[in-house]
């Protein structure tokens, strides 16, 4: 005994006439009938008195109605609920510096065309929290890169780029097509911040090179104007714009950047697999 058989069955009771409670369902009489005779069949009791003139509730039927009446009304208020619920979610979209950008709209088009009424609430961090605030409880979910400490926290990667070195166009390794990091070991590299996630800061300064300091970046964009005001070089995703004046020459021995979509492990929202599905499916197919 489903809502929609109760469905039914009220109309029939409340029309009490097969034609105009098919008409009031917006469907024809045959299917109507069959429904109300499987379901006094299901029951084993006869809800309806069939004439010529209309129909008639028997006693199981009064019954009968006035319990589906509750139900569907109760069924209602819950979808009522659902949807108010619904409408006023937000989800907590963290981002680290480019990601966003280089995901698209594709992805944003697709999740609002599956979840229109949800609100997507974006927050940038920069590369003092590779996890894009997923570590301090600031967001629901991450589009971010690896490598960083992910103790706790689930990762999909969705695409992977291979890594170069940024350097002026005046840089004697400028006209180089592709070059090794133990190349780079005596050149003034771009720092990140102190408290900078280690598993993060060791992949993209690499300390094991021995190499000088220089300018304190936060952000992509200082990154570039590190190197452009300062001559300091850099590890960076091939995948960037870069501006006049700088180059990217691939290098042969650095591990690749992953873009990925990142979530608490121990988070079941079903808003955060949804997306995560969305994102999987349009970098597979991309």
């Amino acid at each position: 005994m489903d809502l929609r058989t109760l469905r039914y069955f009220v109309a029939v009771a409340e029309e009490l006439h097969f034609g105009r409670a098919a008409a009031r369902l917006h469907m024809s009489q045959p299917p109507l009938s069959r429904a109300i005779r499987q379901l006094e069949t299901e029951l084993g009791s006869v809800l309806l008195l069939r004439s010529p003139a209309g129909v008639t509730l028997t006693a199981a039927g009064a019954a009968l109605y006035d319990e589906a009446r509750a139900l569907l009304a109760q069924a209602e208020q819950a979808r009522a609920k659902v949807r108010a619920i619904a409408a006023s979610a937000t989800l907590t979209l963290g981002t680290l510096g480019d990601s966003a950008e280089q995901v698209g709209a594709d992805l944003v088009s697709e999740f609002r065309r599956v979840h229109p009424d949800i609100r997507v609430r974006v927050r940038e961090f920069d590369f003092t929290d590779p996890t894009a605030g997923l570590r301090a409880g600031l967001t629901d979910l991450a589009l971010t890169r690896t490598p960083f400490e992910h103790t706790g926290i689930a990762v999909h990667p969705l695409r992977s780029d291979p890594i170069g070195v940024i350097v002026r166009e005046d840089d004697p390794l400028a006209g180089r097509d592709r070059i090794d990091l133990r190349e780079l070991a005596d050149r003034q590299w771009f720092r990140l911040p102190e408290g900078t996630d280690p598993v993060w800061q060791a992949y993209w300064t690499q300390p094991d090179l021995g190499h000088a300091d220089g300018p304190v970046v936060r952000t992509v964009h200082e990154c570039m104007q590190a190197v452009l005001w300062n001559g300091s070089i850099g590890l960076a995703p091939l995948v960037h714009a870069l501006p006049r004046g700088l180059r990217a020459v691939p290098i042969d021995d650095a591990m690749p950047s992953h873009l990925v979509v990142a979530w608490p492990r121990a988070d079941t929202n079903p808003l955060i697999e949804s997306f995560r599905r969305i994102a999987a499916e349009l970098y597979r197919t991309g």
